[in-house]
């Protein structure tokens, strides 16, 4: 009886030896494989694009993205990666959006999830890749494309990007050799070795080993349902006519060129009025400027504002004397208004000194071209007093020269004299002269008759 209990009980040990990790392996399951659950999420899925530079003007759009799933009951907020990064602080808005919203959310990169691509991507509760995909390379870079080599930058973007990491239980060590080209990392059971001088970057298969991927999918929609969510509703948020608007009147270069043309048409129309073109032309570059930057979320209302001051005082300054006043204020208001309304401030000035040399140039070969219609002409007597506009000028007396008379009148200087029997309007040389004292003509100027005393 006590050989059969043992027996009994090897064979039980055996059992829990080998059965039960197999059942709890099968119920975790392996890479790749579905979440457990009971059957498919109902609710509409939103997929949303990051498929361009990421800046202000992506963060407006996924915002609002982000607020019409919310609106309509999404069960699930689908980010569609393909990017090469860009700015960082809008990364950092996107992530803390992603990162704190209420609807699941999950990253499926399609392409490049690279530099601040990949900070979004980490963010996400799950990361489904497709493949030939790629995330990583996430070093800093400046707006010349140079690598930055700030320590407290680079720290500062290091700690982010491992902070997003280990937020969904992801090796933060790998997120962090993806940023710093100094670090070295060596995580040979993740398929993860870095030297010094590299740059991490994790193809699809590499970030599923990695714990960089959850899994790996064709689609945005076959991600969604491994992830065990109904794709009976899927809907892609799509840009607006005026948001693609935006993003090609935001391109650097059509903002230098709008910048250029609106100053060059505003300034010829004030300096010289009558065509109407340059002016309508030129508000309207100012307009399509401040529209392209108010839809991208760069610029507010008090752009606006700023534009229209601006504009209404360099308008009356040619109207109204102020020294010069309210010409500069104007200037003053039109400049921060160009300056606010960009996303970056040293773009800004830096397209605006390039729009306003260029604009320079042209205004000044226009006033050139066209000085007899300038608005100076107001200001300068331009009619000559000819005999054929009526009047008749003074007629000259040279015989005078030397002719004696007798005053009339004092002269202090001027007054009347007597003079070759003719009652004349003299002057002296500077002195005083009193009443019938003998004078003598000692110059003749046109209508003008010189004399000084003298003795008979």
């Amino acid at each position: 009886m006590t050989g059969l209990r043992k027996i009994t009980l090897t064979v039980c040990a055996l059992f829990l030896l080998l059965f039960v990790p197999l059942g709890a392996a099968l119920a975790a399951g392996s890479p790749g494989s579905p979440p457990a659950g009971s059957g498919p999420q109902k609710g509409p899925v939103f997929i949303l694009p990051v498929d361009q530079a990421i800046e202000r003007g992506l963060e407006s759009f996924l915002k609002r993205g982000f607020e019409e799933a919310g609106k309509y009951g999404a069960s699930l907020i689908v980010l569609e990666i393909d990017t090469p990064g860009g700015r960082v602080d809008s990364a950092e808005q996107i992530g803390s959006m992603v990162r704190e919203s209420k609807i699941p959310t999950l990253a499926f990169i399609k392409g490049d999830a690279a530099s601040a691509g990949s900070y979004i991507a980490l963010n996400a509760k799950k990361i489904v890749m497709k493949p030939g995909s790629m995330i990583g390379s996430a070093s800093l870079v400046d707006s010349n494309g140079k690598k930055v080599d700030d320590a407290k930058l680079v720290s500062f973007w290091k700690s982010k990007m491992a902070g997003a990491a280990a937020l969904n239980g992801r090796d933060p060590d790998i997120a962090a050799g993806m940023t710093d080209i100094n670090l070295v990392v060596d995580k040979p059971e993740l398929g993860v070795n870095k030297s010094k001088g590299e740059i991490i970057a994790l193809t699809s298969e590499g970030a599923l080993k990695a714990g960089y991927s959850d899994a790996t999918r064709n689609t945005p929609e076959e991600a969604a349902a491994w992830l065990g969510y109904s794709t009976d509703d899927v809907f892609r948020v799509q840009h607006t006519g005026a948001e693609k608007l935006s993003q090609f009147l935001t391109h650097p270069a059509v903002m230098t060129i709008l910048l250029f043309i609106g100053i060059a048409g505003v300034v010829i129309e004030l300096l010289v009025p009558g065509f109407g073109v340059p002016g309508i032309v030129g508000t309207l570059a100012f307009v399509l400027y401040f529209f392209g930057n108010y839809v991208a979320g760069f610029a507010g209302a008090e752009t606006w504002l700023l534009f229209i001051v601006g504009l209404v005082l360099m308008v009356l300054e040619l109207f109204v004397p102020s020294f010069g006043i309210l010409g500069v204020l104007g200037s003053v208001s039109l400049i921060a208004g160009v300056v606010r309304a960009a996303y970056s401030f040293t773009h800004a000035l830096f397209s605006l000194g390039i729009a306003f040399a260029a604009a320079l140039v042209v205004i000044i070969c226009f006033v050139i071209a066209f000085k007899e219609r300038g608005i100076w002409n107001r200001f300068i007597l331009s009619d000559s007093l000819s005999k054929e506009a009526g009047f008749i000028p003074a007629s000259e007396k040279p015989e005078l020269l030397g002719q004696r008379g007798i005053s009339i009148t004092p002269l202090r200087p001027s007054g009347t004299a007597l003079i070759a029997e003719q009652r004349l309007d003299v002057v002296t040389e500077g002195g005083f002269i009193g009443v019938n004292t003998p004078v003598i003509v000692v110059k003749v100027e046109g209508g003008r008759i010189v004399v000084k005393e003298t003795q008979e």
